[in-house]
């Protein structure tokens, strides 16, 4: 007798179950149930249609549910939403959308993928006008983009600086149009640290973004949004993106367990605490990887693995689950940020002794056209050296080394690993030495107590304190910009100056991007110097870092001349 495979959600998890199954049975009888008009789309194509990099939106649309008949022997049933189900006579109760008519349905195995459902705060008042939006499915962006045309708006507030909501900001922007993005947290993306962020705020606004940081919205209106502050930002229409809640209704109307962090709880195979019923995708909580604590993880990857394990299991095929690392990248003008693995903040979260190494490589050797500065961060574990995460930033294809920590954190390698890797090198793709490799280096040579360094966000209260700052760039440089009463020792003279460099005091050593200065600070420690540090970041980091809310905040700089390039 054929087995029966029930599937609430149509999207990434859902899809890939009723595939998955097919391929394990040909003689199953799998149906997918999907409350909304499409099955099968690409929610993260949906921004890219307000700019009309995606002209029509139906082409988000990846199967239609006659594909699905015809490609697969999948009943793909739309506009039809399961409403209940009893897990001991194994039935489902599903209801047409569309005429509200109910029926019952019988399955061998239920599989729950419903997603996440869009965050919208009941306390900002008028979050429910009607020009007010959410971006999670086809219908959503038709909305949003027939208002926006329908009535002119030419000013628009994004709510949250999350993957979707930089996605949005970027597309409205390329489209045309006045944005405003605003974050509650103090910095955009919380997948990356608050340094590397400063990069992505000064690429924001360098596109005339009008970008609110440590501020949140209180009240929408037809025409403004007015911020906690008290701030009014001009608005004909406001997208909120700050964030997702697992759409876990249907799991706890019949009794599914649900785990600490409010999605749903299941076991190694993806079942759930009811027999013959699984959980996959967003509404679902996983495993960290490194720190072994549940947590939400809202990607599309993922919840394709989960749906294939799910299958696998449901066919007696043996799984694993392993644990996620959450590696992700976005395109934000010409920047592309990716990341993977913990944070700064997040092991601080968890208790986790760490350092960082950061490196400003050139994405590839700097006599080829358009060689840019690539900004490259690692962390480790402390005294391990076990990697924790990466992050890049640059205009480069950063997913390349991204993608190379996150193999070695699934490998649970560590920094000493990164040294010798052996990468692809040709001038157009990269330097000699990876990105990857010479953050292994320097995160080796840190572990091992070779130098010392302190990060970008550490000298502004260096400089208000009056302390030994030495600028190891050569003197044009240093005319052309420069910390605020930073001493000009070049790595070519400072041999010849050993009598301006003090050895009773901590010293603060930075060049264009580190290599120098590093250099610098190794040399006068083998002689005999003991408070000898390398700035994190040097002048080209702490360029970025501080540039922002220089502009923004209107404060006095700690330098004078900004640089962004590494010629």
């Amino acid at each position: 007798m054929s087995k029966k495979v029930l599937v609430v959600g149509g999207v990434a998890g859902g899809a890939s179950v009723a595939a998955r199954v097919r391929r394990l049975d040909e003689s199953a009888e799998v149906t997918m149930f999907e409350k909304g008009p499409n099955v099968s789309f690409s929610n993260c194509s949906l921004p890219y249609h307000l700019s009309g990099t995606i002209e029509d939106a139906d082409d988000i649309v990846l199967m239609t549910p006659q594909q699905f008949k015809m490609q697969y022997n999948i009943d793909a049933e739309v506009n039809t939403e399961v409403i209940d189900a009893d897990y001991k006579d194994q039935t489902v109760t599903i209801k047409d959308t569309i005429t509200g008519e109910t029926s019952t349905r019988d399955y061998d195995e239920l599989v729950l993928s419903p997603g996440a459902v869009p965050i919208l705060p009941e306390s900002i008042k008028g979050i429910h006008n009607e020009n007010v939006f959410t971006v999670r499915n086809v219908e959503d962006i038709k909305a949003l983009a027939g208002y926006i045309e329908n009535n002119n708006a030419e000013n628009i507030t994004v709510v949250g600086g999350g993957f979707i909501g930089l996605e949005v900001m970027e597309n409205l922007v390329e489209g045309g149009k006045n944005v405003a993005l605003v974050e509650a947290a103090h910095h955009v993306m919380a997948t990356i640290d608050d340094d590397m962020a400063q990069i992505l705020h000064k690429e924001i606004i360098d596109n005339d973004v009008n970008l609110v940081v440590d501020d949140g919205v209180s009240e929408i209106s037809d025409t403004k949004v007015i911020l906690a502050s008290g701030k009014t930002i001009p608005t004909d229409v406001v997208v909120m993106a700050i964030g997702v809640r697992p759409d876990v209704s249907l799991a706890e109307k019949i009794g599914v367990k649900l785990g600490d962090t409010g999605a749903i709880a299941v076991n190694q195979g993806y079942q759930t605490n009811l027999p013959h019923i699984y959980a996959v995708g967003d509404a679902i909580e996983v495993t960290n990887m490194i720190t072994r604590k549940k947590q939400r993880l809202d990607l599309a990857f993922p919840a394709q693995m989960e749906a294939r394990a799910a299958s696998d299991h449901m066919y007696g095929r043996h799984v694993t689950q392993r644990g996620v690392i959450g590696s992700q990248v976005i395109k934000l003008f010409k920047m592309n940020a990716a990341s993977t693995g913990l944070t700064e903040t997040q092991c601080l979260e968890n208790g986790i002794d760490y350092d960082i190494a950061m490196i400003i490589p050139k994405d590839k050797v700097a006599l080829m056209p358009n060689a840019k500065p690539l900004y490259f961060k690692l962390i480790f574990g402390v005294p391990s050296g076990e990697i924790l995460g990466a992050q890049a930033v640059g205009e480069s294809g950063v997913d390349k080394q991204v993608d190379v920590i996150a193999t070695m954190i699934s490998m649970h390698g560590h920094v000493e690993d990164l040294q010798n890797l052996e990468l692809c090198y040709q001038p157009m793709f990269s330097t000699a030495k990876n990105a990857v490799n010479m953050a292994g280096l320097v995160a080796t040579n840190l572990l091992n107590g070779e130098f010392k360094q302190v990060r970008m966000s550490e000298v502004r209260d260096l400089v208000e304190s009056g302390a030994m700052i030495v600028d190891a760039r050569e003197p044009k440089e240093y005319k052309d910009g420069h910390i605020k009463d930073a001493i000009n020792i070049p790595l070519s003279e400072f041999r010849d100056r050993l009598d301006e460099i003090p050895h009773n005091v901590p010293v603060y050593v930075h060049c264009l991007s580190s290599q120098r200065s590093y250099n610098m600070v190794r040399a006068l420690g083998n002689l005999g110097y003991t408070n000898i540090y390398n700035i994190v970041g040097s002048f080209l980091g702490l360029s970025e870092y501080e540039y922002y809310h220089d502009t923004v905040d209107d404060r006095e700089p700690i330098i004078d001349g900004y640089r962004f390039d590494l010629m």
